[in-house]
């Protein structure tokens, strides 16, 4: 794995620290999924904008720290970690169950004084649109039929047996935090919010996309792309100047 840079922890990986950018953004991984998904990311943004990618217990150099299965769980340790990095001002990205994350995140960022750029919620329904799902409690041949639907997972990774052990408790547990996350109502943020979504996703329908705008006070817009759910795979340049646009339009705000 590529390594992060010194003093980010076991939470936060900062594979191109830019220190001289003016704006850091915090990227949530799907389910299953780990912080190196957001390398490229992360290499092709610096140095203009600092780019945390966050580590979840149970994968990769964490596999041996147990999952939390919960999205409030997840927040609340994320936000520990992120407080020393709000320095200079924070925008969130989350993918899928990474953007119901961020969103949780950015709540509590908010209610402790920090003021966002703004939250990229990508290929996830709005929090407050709920699906009766229960895919982390069927077999692991639906779950990996699952992944393969999705495409979210490398098909050759897929069919390795040995890979698929190591993995799989992972994927559970985040399907798992994913599937049982309940939004309870509260505050709306205050940042703005960006909700990124494949025309052919079938976990988020154009109305779910919308209702995002419900959980705002700040500008609203959705970007649609063609493809599924994983969109951005094939979408990587058009994602990151919808992201960097934004964010040098955002005017600099205070932060804690």
């Amino acid at each position: 794995m590529t390594g992060s840079s010194a003093g980010t922890g076991a939470w936060i990986r900062r594979f191109h620290p830019a220190p001289e950018a003016p704006v850091r953004l915090v990227c949530f991984p799907h389910a299953g999924g780990s912080a190196t998904f957001y390398f490229p990311v992360s290499r092709a943004m610096s140095p203009h904008v600092d780019v945390l990618s966050v580590q979840y217990p149970g994968r990769q150099d964490r596999r041996g720290e147990p999952c939390i299965d919960t999205v409030a769980g997840l927040a609340d340790a994320v936000v520990e970690e992120l407080l020393p990095w709000a320095d200079r001002p924070l925008a969130l990205f989350g993918h899928s169950m990474g953007a119901s994350l961020a969103f949780e995140v950015a709540l509590r960022l908010e209610s402790r004084g920090v003021v966002l750029r703004g939250l990229f919620a990508s290929g996830r329904r709005a929090p407050s649109r709920f699906r009766d799902e229960a895919v982390h409690l069927a077999g692991d041949d639906t779950l990996i039929e699952e992944l393969k639907k999705l495409s979210g997972t490398d098909t050759q990774v897929l069919g390795d047996p040995e890979i698929l052990r190591m993995i799989l408790p992972a994927v559970r547990n985040d399907y798992r935090a994913a599937e049982t996350y309940r939004f309870t109502g509260g505050p709306r943020l205050n940042c703005p919010v960006l909700a990124l979504v494949g025309e052919e996703d079938p976990q988020v329908t154009p109305e779910e996309a919308d209702a995002w705008q419900e959980h705002t006070n700040g500008p609203f817009r959705v970007s649609r792309f063609t493809g599924g759910h994983f969109f951005l795979n094939s979408h990587a340049a058009a994602v990151m100047s919808e992201i960097s646009g934004h964010l040098s339009q955002t005017p600099a705000s205070g932060h804690r």
